[in-house]
């Protein structure tokens, strides 16, 4: 199981969103939405076994996780209005601090970064996307590093980046900087090269 963390710094987390203005009344959700689906499509299928956790911060409150959680997922196709239009239902749920499912697939409940990578820390390693990090191609080379990267949890921010007291919670986390390469990366470009770097690593894997 791979488990990626998108943070949504101004990310709207109440209320009916415009799927005609996700980057301007949502808060940058198409980004969010771009990251779902570099997660999760391959061409004809979908990866089932990976999550995509989009950590909601903006207006009004107060902030939420939102799921996609590829095994279960229904009613996902490869556009920013689809993921979208599931983030706009999750939004409507009355959320409380236990998870509800939203649609097939898709759950939300209040929380935020620190309390997420709580529950990932104590059994998975914990990846954080920087420039300067470890070269993930490099780490392939190793076996040990290349299961864990297969079994990671992996951090990514938004059009703004990740903030400093954000970065202090994944610092905290013990989580393990890494690059995809030199220059600073659209989020879901990184995700789409660390998923090849991984299918390359392991080509006779089941999806």
């Amino acid at each position: 199981m791979k488990d990626f963390v998108i943070i949504g710094n101004k990310a709207v987390t109440a209320g009916k969103i415009s799927l005609n203005d996700l980057p301007g009344s949502a808060g940058r959700m198409d980004v969010l939405c771009r990251c779902v689906t570099a997660s999760l499509f391959i061409s004809f299928g979908m990866r089932r076994d990976i999550n995509v956790h989009l950590v909601l911060k903006g207006e009004p409150g107060p902030e939420k996780i939102v799921r996609f959680n590829g095994e279960t997922m229904r009613s996902l196709n490869p556009d920013e209005r689809s993921s979208g239009s599931l983030i706009q239902k999750a939004l409507l749920i009355n959320a409380t601090d236990s998870e509800q499912q939203s649609t097939p697939g898709v759950f939300v409940r209040t929380g935020n970064l620190a309390l997420l990578l709580d529950e990932f820390k104590a059994e998975r390693p914990i990846y954080y996307l920087k420039e300067d990090g470890e070269d993930i191609l490099e780490m392939i080379q190793n076996s040990e590093t290349a299961a864990d990267l297969e079994n990671g949890v992996y951090i990514l921010g938004d059009n703004q980046g990740v903030f400093e007291e954000d970065e202090k919670t994944i610092e905290n986390a013990d989580a393990s900087k890494i690059s995809v390469g030199p220059l600073s990366l659209l989020s879901s470009q990184c995700i789409t090269l660390i998923l090849n770097a991984l299918d390359r690593a392991a080509p006779d894997k089941e999806l």
